[in-house]
């Protein structure tokens, strides 16, 4: 498997670029900001992007979306809930103080369970609501590895008081569907350093 990551954007998103190794068919998972860094990071793996992914539909995780998809001329996916997000992206930038291009709407929607194919890598949809209503998590069991999006960070978890966010929905969403994963799942985050499952288990305060 192929797997590298940028820090993008000024809120510090981690965007990720995957793919098979034997096929060279990639995706992007969570383009949030400098669109021109991630094209570099995708020639230099030398992959062919099948699509694009959003963990979630807010504009960090999705502010480059625009120009890879002319770029690569692959499909965005996205779960249905977070369509709102997309819809007032720009706008959200702004009240922030950054400016991005309108992120246009997906052209499909996955949900809890789909499974997507690069090659021989399975990526298994895991919906994980509670930061957002759309939220999910993408699980690839062979390398024993998730992209947890803003669900599950290095010893903490994601904001619940942004439009549609709920605590309770988010914790249930780690106890029931990430910390149920192996232990030794390594869990690639949408802010932050990587961690896994059993140290989340061991040391994460929020979750209990």
């Amino acid at each position: 498997m192929i797997l590298k990551s940028l820090v993008v954007g000024p809120i510090g998103a981690n965007c990720y670029v995957i793919g098979d190794e034997a096929t060279n068919e990639g995706a992007i998972i969570d383009p949030g900001d400098d669109a021109q860094r991630i094209i570099r990071m995708v020639k230099d793996t030398g992959l062919t992007i099948q699509f694009i992914i959003a963990t979630h539909g807010h504009f960090d995780h999705n502010g480059a979306m625009k120009v890879l998809k002319e770029e690569y001329d692959c499909d965005f996916l996205l779960h249905k809930d977070d369509l709102m997000f997309i819809k007032q992206s720009k706008k959200s930038a702004m009240k922030w103080g950054i400016t991005i291009e309108q992120v246009p709407y997906p052209d499909k929607y996955v949900e809890d369970g789909d499974i997507l194919k690069l090659g021989s890598l399975e990526l298994t949809v895991i919906h994980t609501p509670g930061h957002s209503r759309g939220g999910i998590c993408l699980y690839i069991p062979s390398e024993k590895l998730v992209f947890s999006g803003d669900t599950l960070f290095y010893g903490s978890v994601g904001r619940t008081d942004f439009d549609g966010g709920s605590m309770e929905e988010l914790l249930k969403s780690i106890k029931e569907k990430l910390y149920t994963l192996p232990d030794n799942t390594v869990v690639y985050t949408g802010h932050g350093e990587e961690t896994t499952i059993g140290n989340e288990k061991m040391q994460n305060m929020f979750v209990r």
